[in-house]
């Protein structure tokens, strides 16, 4: 890793790149938007919580929380067209890690249009190869919402049942799941069908055969296909190797549909990435095009960020009026030319933090 730059830095540089060479332009964005955008769709937003303030002309206008509203808001419904965009941009909403309001730098990347399965598998492999970039210990969830409401669906919750048995599978907590279908006169072959799906975890490559014949429907069964398509599609043997099919990684109902997922990486308890195809946030905004995308949670990666920053200075060289400023001037760009973060200075400065003192005094 190069220390010179800042560890955010340095993985925006390497997500930007990789997003680039397969053809995903940047889209900017302003740093306000209306606060209508948001307020209709604050279940979409990972806070519900929205700084706000009045403009000139008396709109409400709001500090940007979320870049992926603003790109459907202003994306093409063409028909055989797809857009790839990626983004890398302050949004100002409350962290997960401080749980206050935070300006945080957001990358991630967005596939609006004549989505097929060749863009799901990209986008998939592209969510993986993201967090390959913030940590080789890493693991991509996948869903996929199709299953789960082919045997939701035929049941007519209602829906506020149907959020409590999302919640159960979300949480893995199979007794409140049996309880909620037995107090509801759920059919034991359904209930039975949700308490394999929550306990179904795995290597997805393993665990897809498990899911072929868990329900005749043909919905289900349509959902089924796709899926395996769509991770047959996907070759690369290290990115096989990340992904867990859970179906505790669900999404609202509302605004997603197919595949979902979570990016997660060692030493940090939360996802820090999530993403998946939100046709149905398309169709609320009257839009006809499928879409799928990512975020990746930088704030997210404060704990990596502070391990790798324990020492503010690589090297610190101290030197004199004795010192011959060539040789100084030598040492610092020879040992800055190897990656490391060089401070020439007479005295060291009181409270900083380095790894290597050199002594060229007389």
């Amino acid at each position: 890793m190069d220390l010179s730059l800042k560890y955010e830095e340095e993985i925006v540089f390497a997500l930007r790149s990789l997003y680039s060479k397969y053809g995903y332009s940047q889209y900017k964005m302003n740093k306000f938007e209306e606060y209508d955008l948001y307020v209709k769709n604050k279940d979409f937003l990972i806070s519900d919580s929205v700084i706000t303030f009045t403009d000139t002309n008396g709109k409400l206008m709001a500090l940007k929380p979320d870049v992926t509203l603003s790109i459907v808001k202003n994306s093409k419904d063409i028909k055989g067209y797809v857009e790839k965009l990626y983004y890398n941009e302050n949004v100002y909403r409350v962290s997960k890690g401080s749980h206050s309001f935070k300006e945080i730098m957001q990358v991630g990347l967005e596939c609006i249009g004549d989505i097929d399965s060749y863009c799901i598998s990209e986008v998939i492999s592209l969510a993986a190869k993201s967090l390959k970039e913030i940590s080789e210990n890493a693991v991509l969830s996948i869903s996929h919402l199709g299953l789960l409401n082919a045997i939701l669906n035929p049941l007519n919750l209602s829906s506020d049942l149907k959020s409590q048995i999302i919640k159960c599978i979300e949480e893995k907590n199979e007794h409140e799941l049996k309880s909620l279908c037995t107090q509801n006169e759920i059919d034991d072959n359904t209930a039975l069908l949700i308490s394999k799906l929550i306990s179904l975890y795995g290597n997805a490559y393993e665990v897809i055969n498990e899911l072929k014949d868990l329900d005749e429907s043909e919905n289900y069964k349509a959902a089924f296909c796709e899926f395996e398509k769509i991770l047959n599609l996907i070759t690369d043997e290290n990115i096989k190797a990340m992904l867990q099919i859970d179906f505790s990684v669900v999404s609202d109902a509302k605004y997603y549909n197919g595949i979902v997922f979570k990016g997660f990486i060692e030493k940090i308890p939360s996802s820090v990435l999530s993403g998946g195809q939100y046709d149905s946030l398309m169709k609320r905004m009257n839009k006809k095009s499928g879409a799928l995308g990512f975020a990746v949670y930088l704030d997210m990666l404060d704990p990596l960020k502070s391990q790798i920053d324990e020492f503010e200075q690589d090297v610190i060289i101290l030197y004199n009026e004795n010192t011959d400023p060539t040789a100084l001037k030598k040492l610092t760009e020879e040992l800055i030319s190897k990656g490391n973060r060089v401070s020439a200075q007479k005295t060291i400065p009181d409270k900083l933090t380095y790894r290597e003192l050199i002594d060229l005094r007389k």
